[in-house]
């Protein structure tokens, strides 16, 4: 029973590719466009450093997601 379910395990993840950071912010922004509300602000400062911003730990989340948010704009030749 323990060996299948590793198989299942292991067939799920191999079929995934990893999320680039630019992936991750575009979601991040859609998602909170739809009215979702970020609930780990770690995870939101990550994001943020992973585009390359520094990012103080004591930063308002809002002022990181509209950071991110602009990073997005001046680099719209990441859309491609």
């Amino acid at each position: 029973m323990k060996a299948a379910f590793l198989q299942w395990v292991r067939q799920r993840i191999q079929g995934r590719k990893a999320l680039t950071e630019i992936e991750r912010a575009r979601m991040l922004v859609a998602a909170i466009d739809r009215g979702g509300i970020p609930l780990n602000p770690a995870r939101v400062n990550a994001i943020a450093r992973d585009l390359g911003l520094e990012v103080s730990r004591k930063a308002p989340v809002e002022e990181t997601v509209e950071r991110i948010r602009g990073c997005l704009l001046r680099h719209r030749e990441w859309d491609q």
